[in-house]
């Protein structure tokens, strides 16, 4: 039995919808989803440009995709948690099998140390762009029937979500927190800026925003601009590079605390990098692709960070405990942006058009490749 599947010829280069074989359940553990949806991501643009993607051993091809929420067809016999029926969001990352890496051993392969963790769709397993998948259900979690329709962000928010609780561990080392005030977010005394207006961008946006941040988000394109609209709607801050250098954005945004990188651009990120706040954070998400070496002004750099006490990190597919949490946050701001939250899916599209989507130039925030109707 086989069924559709968007996948990777890595030998051929080459980008196809296929007839893949369908999974079936093999251990009391396994849970049988069928994919609604799966987002398209720059993960999944750059594999296809055949920048890094690994297939399974002894298979010619990946099936690509890894932004996914699925519904549950099916349960293994000893799977108490989900029923058929239940809405599902897949983590990405799986474990290493050194007994050395105590990070993978935790359930934390986030933070694996040995580098041969696998992901879906990414790296040594199949992904989520294809019509069922059999899964574990230690790896899968269960989605209010609520948030179907924008189930598909779960997995970039992680992002935000992981990148954010470090902040708040690490700052721990000095008094960064703000007075205690009923009601209101922990970050209600710091100003971050995001750089970014693409989809990880935004859910950083409204993660702080949420949590109290005064927020700005510095983005290429200038205003006014549907992004411009949806970062106002959350009551954040829009500012255009292409109007207002970075000299500039400290003088509009105020002294930053935060910086949370979502472009993989590292020209504007070190250049933010300057006006870095003192004791302020700067979190890096993206991973910028192989270009022509730039120059960086090392010494100041240097000086800042250790003069005030700054603080620079980097962060990469989340845990459960983040995907929990993005769950949790996801309802939080469909109850307050509904609007803005729903537009950052930008349009749904059949799997044919997926070579317009993975291949061609992209628009909008986030676009979607529906797989299947839930039942």
């Amino acid at each position: 039995m086989s069924q559709r599947a968007i996948a990777v010829f890595p030998g051929e280069k080459r980008v196809r919808l296929i007839e893949h074989a369908a999974p079936r359940i093999e251990r009391p553990t396994d849970v049988r989803i069928r994919v609604l949806e799966v987002g398209v991501c720059g993960t999944d643009r750059e594999i296809c440009a055949f920048d890094y993607g690994t297939p399974p051993a002894g298979s010619d091809h990946l099936v690509i995709g890894h932004e996914s929420v699925g519904q549950v067809v099916e349960v293994g016999s000893g799977v108490e948690s989900l029923r058929p029926g239940d809405v599902v969001v897949p983590t990405v990352r799986r474990p290493c099998r050194h007994a050395t890496c105590h990070a993978c051993g935790s359930g934390r392969q986030d933070f694996c140390f040995t580098g041969d963790f696998s992901e879906r769709g990414i790296n040594g397993l199949h992904g989520f762009m294809t019509e069922f998948v059999v899964e574990d259900a230690a790896n899968l979690n269960a989605v209010p029937a609520a948030l179907r329709e924008v189930a598909v962000l779960v997995e970039p928010l992680t992002i935000a979500e992981k990148a954010l609780s470090q902040v708040w561990h690490l700052q721990e080392r000095l008094p960064w927190g703000c007075a205690v005030t009923p009601g209101r977010g922990p970050g209600r005394c710091h100003r971050a800026v995001v750089i970014g207006a693409g989809p990880v961008g935004m859910l950083g946006a409204m993660k702080l925003a949420a949590s109290g941040f005064d927020t700005t988000v510095y983005s290429r394109e200038p205003a006014p601009n549907p992004r411009q609209q949806l970062v106002e709607a959350i009551g954040a801050r829009y500012v255009s590079s292409a109007e207002t250098p970075v000299e500039m954005l400290a003088a509009i945004a105020g002294p930053i605390d935060l910086v949370y990188e979502a472009v993989g651009a590292s020209s504007i990120a070190f250049e933010l990098m300057k006006v870095l706040g003192t004791n302020g954070v700067f979190v890096f998400t993206g991973v910028p692709g192989r270009r022509e070496p730039m120059p960086v002004d090392t010494d100041l750099l240097m000086r800042n960070l250790v003069l005030k006490n700054q603080l620079v990190l980097g962060t990469v597919n989340a845990g459960k405990e983040s995907f929990e949490n993005a769950i949790v946050d996801l309802a939080d701001f469909q109850q307050r942006w509904p609007q803005a939250l729903s537009g950052l899916i930008s349009g749904r599209h059949p799997m044919e058009d997926h070579a317009e989507l993975l291949l061609g130039r992209p628009s909008g925030i986030k676009n979607v490749i529906r797989i299947g109707a839930a039942a």
